[in-house]
């Protein structure tokens, strides 16, 4: 891939908010990287593109569970002279059900893609936007990021409350060379997330009030980190939830959430 135009990694690019990062930087005049499990999915997404925004479109078939992964998307690209102007951070899921009644490799391959892919990814491609003096970096992270956990969410939180303080640092650490990084914390989304993790109606029990479109959040998402903002929150039921968790007592928190997760569930 050698064009003029910018290039973006995206990770968890065959559906969803992926996808509509695709779609959000492509008609921004961004060429692509696309990566995700689905090879398939990801062909049908590029070509869609490419005809659509003439961009260019490259695609590796990787599963970020595999700690080897982040290093083979890094080679490929270096072998094939591609360099990044930005980097998404989107691959992610649930595991649903409560800790211990869930399998440790389940929970190893959780940590491995929502906490150690993205930090991995981050290492490796960060060094290069410093030294060209422009970069921009979302980590996908989630409003159970800014908020106590509940039950049934027992490492999803504490991944999320990660990713928000890696992207921070490293704004921190990289914003003087000309890198934004943003934590992109959406709250409940139209996409086969929760088909996937088994809660489709569990999650259906939510007013669509309190729902955003995978195309709202990835917009708001792709201004934020242009801005150079530190934190976005799609979502006027998000930023609410957002705001409380900064004034009222953790332990207030706690007992909401757990409330809230007990109504939802119906269960316990």
């Amino acid at each position: 891939m050698a064009t003029n135009k910018k290039t973006v990694l995206i990770t968890g690019a065959s559906a969803g908010i992926g996808a509509a990062f695709a779609d959000v930087f492509a008609r921004n005049q961004w060429d692509l990287v696309l990566t995700a499990r689905r090879e398939d999915r990801l062909k049908d997404l590029a070509d869609k593109l490419r005809t659509q925004y003439g961009c260019d479109v490259e695609t590796i078939q990787a599963d970020l569970a595999k700690p080897e992964a982040p290093q083979h998307i890094f080679d490929q690209l270096q072998a094939n002279n591609t360099k990044l102007q930005g980097l998404v951070n989107n691959a992610g899921y649930g595991v649903p059900g409560y800790y211990t009644g869930t399998p440790w490799q389940q929970q190893q391959d959780f940590i491995q893609v929502l906490v150690t892919a993205v930090a991995h990814l981050c290492h490796l491609f960060l060094p290069h936007m410093v030294e060209q003096g422009y970069g921009r970096i979302i980590n996908v992270s989630s409003i159970n990021g800014l908020l106590p956990c509940s039950p049934g969410q027992t490492l999803y939180s504490g991944a999320k409350s990660f990713v928000v303080g890696l992207s921070q640092t490293l704004h921190a650490e990289a914003g003087k060379h000309g890198v934004h990084v943003n934590a992109l914390c959406p709250g409940l989304t139209y996409t086969e997330f929760h088909d996937v993790t088994g809660t489709r109606e569990m999650v259906n029990r939510v007013p669509k009030s309190q729902w955003s479109t995978a195309e709202e959040v990835a917009a708001q998402g792709y201004q934020a980190v242009m801005r150079g903002d530190l934190l976005c929150v799609p979502g006027r039921s998000s930023k609410v939830a957002a705001l409380a968790a900064k004034f009222l007592p953790n332990s207030l928190m706690v007992k909401m959430m757990t409330e809230q997760s007990k109504k939802i569930r119906r269960s316990d």
